[in-house]
């Protein structure tokens, strides 16, 4: 396998991209307890509507991404209100209907390729450009998270009915971790159909939405940096493998299940790793290794 910088930087890209809307999920799903199996639709609304910005309209590049996002989150807005008064499995079904209704409706449009797909967008997104999207969306989600809004959204998770009492807006709660989710999303798929100059439907599949649950429960739910390790992991793992052949989604899903076994709540378990902690762990060591330095100077005496 070559693993020449172009390469790495291709496979970086992708894991930069998945990102964006892997964070979104983790706060719907790890920090609000919502399952849903419609964002890869969501990332679809962001793709194409990112594609239709710049081709037909002729919008720069970072503004057909932005509201790529933000017409992804109109549109959870609208199916929000008819299924976020659904309990549990309930919405995670009607989340899914909707993300292959969507599929279904970008097959039959022909005006924006249908089923043969929409070739030849212009190739905007690059390495630098998904660091920076990326620093952004993690900044923004550790704020949302700290916020008052972001502690209502765990007390939902926690006891519905008891977040209520006390004066919550569970509905509006929802909505808003909803909304969000899908922006991030939509922000995702612009980034992707700007990188890979192709859209096709079958891209947003049900399988799309499948991966981006399982990097955020692998990852660890109600965490950050769980989505941020979990997209980095489970995308450069079937490259690392590739040489592998047709084994190798077999030993991505072998290593999948053997994490889950091993660590059910994920490769962080809902903890965060901040600059802070990271600073105090290096003084931690520096401090044991000048202590070990020290004693063993006095026992040479």
């Amino acid at each position: 396998m070559d693993l020449s910088w172009y390469y790495l930087k291709g496979i970086l890209t992708l894991a930069g991209i998945t990102m964006i809307p892997v964070l979104g999920l983790a706060l719907l799903t790890g920090f609000t307890g919502l399952f849903s199996f419609g964002n890869a639709a969501f990332m679809s609304i962001g793709a194409y509507t990112t594609a239709f910005m710049m081709v037909n309209l002729k919008m720069p590049f970072i503004l057909s991404v932005i509201v790529g996002g933000i017409i992804a989150s109109l549109g959870a807005l609208v199916i929000g209100k008819f299924t976020l008064k659904l309990k549990g499995d309930y919405f995670c079904i009607a989340t899914l209907g909707f993300g292959e209704a969507f599929r279904l409706i970008l097959d039959n449009f022909e005006a924006l390729g249908g089923a043969r797909g929409w070739a030849g967008l212009p190739l905007k997104t690059n390495l630098t450009t998904v660091i920076i999207f990326d620093i952004i969306a993690i900044i923004v989600m550790a704020n949302i998270v700290r916020s008052r809004h972001g502690r209502n959204m765990i007390a939902v998770r926690e006891e519905e009915l008891a977040s209520q009492v006390i004066g919550i807006n569970v509905f509006k709660t929802k909505m808003m971790s909803f909304v969000i989710s899908a922006f991030y999303g939509g922000i995702g798929g612009g980034l992707l159909a700007s990188y890979l100059g192709f859209l096709q439907p079958k891209m947003f599949a049900l399988t799309k939405s499948t991966e981006l649950t399982i990097i955020v429960i692998f990852g660890g739910l109600g965490s950050i940096t769980g989505g941020v390790l979990g997209s980095l992991v489970l995308v450069i793992l079937p490259e690392l493998l590739r040489s592998f052949a047709n084994w190798r989604l077999v030993i991505y899903g072998v290593v999948v299940v053997f994490i889950m076994i091993a660590r059910p709540e994920g490769l962080i378990g809902g903890k965060e790793i901040t600059f802070k902690g990271i600073y105090k762990l290096f003084k931690k060591i520096a401090r044991k290794n000048k202590k070990d330095l020290r004693t063993t100077k006095e026992g040479g005496m």
